[in-house]
């Protein structure tokens, strides 16, 4: 849990967005603490990943207004958020297939580059400077953390799933983000992969030299009672508890909504 719980990150106030005539999220508000890693929960079509593209600029809502760092981005584009410190990862991966993983990850750095068209056609002084600083900060702090060294030169679409998912993972690093949200990081993964990411995860959001908050769209529900500092649950575009983990598997109508009248929150990763 972050250290001061009252320094809000991340606000969001009455968010609302439909489609047509389908709500996907109704008047939902939270606050999200610097430091601490905020888990989003909730069933299928609850309005989760709508949440987390509204937040980043993917989705623009119909009424409500997001708040980052105090700063009302509400109207910004999905690139000036991103510049500010918002970066992400997708429940369905979004990488260029054909490209390697350093090619992929490098992307992930194209917004801190300071050096113009002119510079970088050059590629002289200050560009050349730029590119090796770079290029040490991918493979020195992001490719070493996340142990993918052996795989720099590697074509990502030849790649397992599971190593998909942590190329992913680099390319949202990349950008050094303050605020990192992360749509569903275990699916599909074994149960190796799950425990390799959730310790990568924990690693980001330890570690001072990256400060990264954390919001975190997950169903496997064991990771998200073990890792989270609050959980926030959805149903039907809703929000209906937020809490502690214990507070959220307490509540009843998580427990109605999300996993029927008799079921523990916990036990559903057994």
């Amino acid at each position: 849990m972050p250290d001061q719980p009252s320094e809000t990150l991340l606000k969001v106030e009455g968010l609302s967005l439909a489609f047509g005539g389908v709500a996907a999220l109704t008047g939902v508000g939270l606050e999200v603490y610097r430091g601490e890693i905020f888990s989003v929960i909730g069933p299928n079509g609850a309005g989760k990943t709508s949440l987390l593209n509204c937040i980043s600029g993917l989705y623009h809502p119909q009424r409500g207004n997001i708040f980052f760092r105090g700063r009302d981005i509400s109207r910004f584009s999905a690139h000036r958020r991103a510049a500010l410190g918002l970066s992400r990862t997708f429940q369905k991966i979004e990488l260029f297939k054909g490209m390697t993983v350093l090619d992929n990850i490098r992307l992930g750095r194209h917004l801190r580059m300071k050096t113009g068209l002119l510079d970088g056609a050059l590629w002289i002084g200050r560009a050349s400077r730029e590119e090796v600083e770079h290029r040490a900060f991918i493979e020195e702090a992001i490719v070493d953390l996340l142990e993918i060294e052996h795989l720099r030169d590697h074509v990502v679409g030849a790649l397992p799933y599971g190593l998909q998912k942590r190329v992913e993972l680099a390319r949202a690093l990349a950008l050094e983000p303050q605020l990192l949200l992360l749509d569903e990081p275990m699916a599909g993964l074994n149960l190796e992969e799950v425990e390799d990411m959730v310790r990568f995860i924990l690693d980001i959001n330890a570690d001072p030299r990256w400060n990264v908050t954390c919001i975190l769209v997950e169903h496997d529900m064991g990771v998200v009672m073990d890792i989270s500092d609050r959980v926030a649950v959805l149903n039907f575009g809703e929000k209906i508890a937020e809490g502690t983990p214990a507070d959220a598997q307490a509540t009843p109508a998580v427990i109605h909504a999300y996993l029927g009248e008799h079921e523990d929150l916990y036990a559903t990763r057994r």
